[in-house]
Order: C-alpha cells, then structure tokens, then sequence
C-alpha cells in the first residue's frame, strides 16, 4: 500500500512515482513478441487464465471494491480487435483492470521493459500479455508486427498514453497523440477506461470505479496525422470528463515552483 499523502512533482510528461525500482533489460532486435510452439501457448493459457484471471477479480475487488460501469459498450465489438487507452495510476491494479473489464476478451499491454525484467516475474509477464516498448529498429519491427497480430486475432491492446504511474492521480495528464498511430493506421476501434477514486465507506481507503467509454473509429478518409490526434482528442477529452467524478483524493500531488 502506498502511504505517501503528497507527492511533489515538476514534468507530468515525464516525472515517475511507481515506488518499484527496476533496472530494465535491452529490448532487441532478438526479443520474441510472439511464441507459437504449444508448450508457449500452455503456459500462456496457464498463466493468464487459470492464475491470473482469478487473482485479479479477487484484488482489485478485495483492495479497491472495484466496479466498472459501461462494459455493455464492449459486446459491439466481442470478437474485434480494438485498443484501450486507460489512465496510469496504480503500480500492480493497473495490470489486473483491464482483464477484470474486458473478460473473457484477451489483453496485451503495451508496457515499458520493466515489466520483463524482474528476476522471476519477469519471465511470466510476457504469458500474461505484456508486449515491452523496443529498443531500435529491429526490435521495433518485431513488435509492431506483434501489435497487428494480436489485433488481427481479435485481442485486445491496452495502452497507457500518459506511460508514467501517478499512484491514486484523480485527474488525466496531457499525452501525445503518438500512441495512437496504430489503431489510425490499422482502422480498428479504439475505447478508453478511466479509473476513478472514492473513499469506501466501510473500510475508508480508496474504492476504484472504472468507466468505460467508446468506441471511437478513426476516419479513414483523413491521413494517419489527422487520424491519430482526432483519436487522442476524442479519447483525452472524455476521459477528463469521466475523471471529474473522483471524489476522494489520497495522495495530493502538488507542482513545485520553478
């Protein structure tokens, strides 16, 4: 449990506040995205259905009393591939929500490589659909392919475009609208989930309420730029909407003077 009650920060572009320290390994040109032996797909199944799935329906239920409230906007598209597009504001619920909102769909997260560096949870991740950011060309090939792959086999990609963890931040940071170059190029839906905080009334501490919106389409009669920041402004401005609903603020996150 985080029990920081202010954090002070100076780049909402860039500042990090995830109390994990990790030293992340080099995603290269020889990183495999995609296994295809049956032994890989066992362990994928294994690990994502039999132990994680349970597991993150018993946390962020059991730690945030989680509900989600519009996943009936998800049955338009149940054997589509589309992106998500949520706000990053927990270290381990973050892996769990979209699992949670999205069952029994699929998911792979767009993640940074610390997500495959840990000593032993590093070698799990990848079988719980983590897809680590490349470093270089060749590594950027590979995992740009992976991205359609699971997209062309009806998965879902769950993306965090603000990409630093602010834990418990009520409010949606301003993000690029580079991530979206790949539902704009590819021509799929795109949702975003916006998680936010309340105070529980029996237990206190914060309860997580995820709302589901979407989904949007990219206009393909546009170009990719055009397309790409139509989505990010779609997606940016609900999200804000929805995240004026948090009521409970736990940690108070002030802008140091320059």
């Amino acid at each position: 449990m985080d029990r920081r009650k202010v954090i002070y920060y100076s780049d909402e572009h860039n500042d990090e506040f995830s109390v994990a320290q990790i030293t992340p390994r080099e995603i290269d040109a020889d990183y495999v995205y995609i296994h295809n032996s049956r032994f890989k797909k066992f362990t994928h199944f294994f690990w994502y259905r039999i132990v994680a799935t349970p597991i993150a329906f018993a946390y962020v239920k059991l730690f945030f009393g989680h509900t989600a409230r519009g996943r009936h906007k998800l049955k338009k598209h149940l054997h589509d591939g589309y992106f998500m597009y949520g706000n990053h504001t927990q270290d381990i619920a973050d892996t769990f929500i979209p699992n949670v909102i999205n069952f029994p769909q699929t998911d792979y997260v767009i993640a940074h490589a610390n997500n495959v560096s840990m000593p032993v949870l590093g070698k799990i991740t990848p079988s719980l659909g983590a897809l680590p950011l490349p470093d270089g060309i060749g590594a950027y090939r590979n995992f740009i392919e992976a991205v359609e792959t699971r997209i062309s086999q009806g998965h879902t990609v769950v993306i965090y475009p603000e990409a630093h963890i602010w834990p418990y931040y009520t409010k949606i940071r301003d993000f690029p609208d580079t991530s979206f170059a790949y539902p704009a190029k590819l021509g799929v839906p795109v949702y975003c989930f916006t998680n936010t905080y309340h105070r529980r009334k029996l237990t206190g501490g914060a309860k997580i309420i995820t709302y589901i919106d979407g989904p949007f389409y990219p206009d393909m009669t546009k170009s990719v730029r055009a397309r790409r920041k139509e989505l990010r402004e779609k997606v940016y401005k609900t999200m804000c909407r929805r995240a004026e609903k948090s009521d409970y603020v736990q940690i108070k996150y002030i802008k140091r003077e320059k």
